[in-house]
């Protein structure tokens, strides 16, 4: 079984979630500041070097204003 992280599903799933924060003109710092994280977990997020849980998933779609659901389609779409 391939690592979930390094997964075409999971790359394309980051993609999205990039796209958003761009999209919202929020730099990683701005995102990190709004979810109370350091901008270090943010960057490792979106260039996969760390995993997102469910719990922060929700949580940056929450703070981006998008639906969770579209990410989790992605994800099936990409299986």
């Amino acid at each position: 079984m391939i690592k979930t992280i390094h997964s075409k599903a999971y790359k394309q799933l980051l993609s999205w979630l990039k796209a958003c924060r761009e999209e919202k003109g929020l730099t990683i710092r701005q995102l990190a500041e709004q979810i109370s994280v350091h901008h270090s977990i943010v960057w490792n997020i979106e260039n996969a070097e760390r995993r997102l849980d469910v719990m922060e998933y929700v949580q940056y779609c929450q703070q981006l204003e998008v639906d969770p659901m579209i990410g989790i389609k992605i994800l099936n779409e990409e299986r």
